[in-house]
């Protein structure tokens, strides 16, 4: 009797657990799992936050990041979030502040070379930024100041060097 009591528990908190999955449309509307485009997983609890990690239909990551909060695209990410396209690849890795863009953000090609880089500070781009071809070399060079364009920016084409 005791064995049937502690496997009819822990089913029971199995399925609590995977009833925890909330589905969305594309327009992050709640919806079911027949008409969803995204879908996330409880969060996991971690110190002082939680690790979010949501997910396309597919199963493939659509992002992943820590946030102090867990409200659905209302989080408060800190350190690094990685996006991710709906084949599975890595699409981007953006750091964040207190829920705000500050730091380096980075975007990639499909193939996985890295497409853009540069620098934002609370939510604007500033700084140096630099677009790439897919064979590494420079595309595009410039600086930003509070999200604007400034100075000179220079476009390098492909068959000059």
């Amino acid at each position: 009797m005791r064995a049937f009591i502690t496997l009819f528990f822990c089913l029971s908190i199995s399925l609590a657990k995977a009833q925890k999955t909330t589905w969305y449309t594309k327009n992050w509307e709640v919806t079911d799992k027949t008409n969803g485009f995204f879908y996330i997983p409880a969060p996991k609890k971690v110190k002082n936050g939680y690790w979010i990690v949501k997910y396309y239909q597919n199963g493939n990551k659509y992002t992943e990041g820590f946030s102090t909060t867990k409200k659905t695209n209302n989080e408060s990410y800190e350190g690094i979030v990685s996006y991710y396209n709906t084949d599975g690849k890595l699409s981007q890795k953006v750091s964040y502040k207190g829920g705000i863009i500050d730091g380096i953000k980075k975007t990639y090609f499909n193939t996985g070379e890295v497409q853009s880089l540069g620098k934002f500070k609370n939510g604007k781009e500033n700084g140096v930024w630099k677009f790439f071809y897919k064979n590494g070399k420079i595309k595009t060079k410039g600086r930003y100041k509070n999200g604007e364009k400034v100075g000179v920016w220079k476009t390098f084409y492909k068959n000059v060097y």
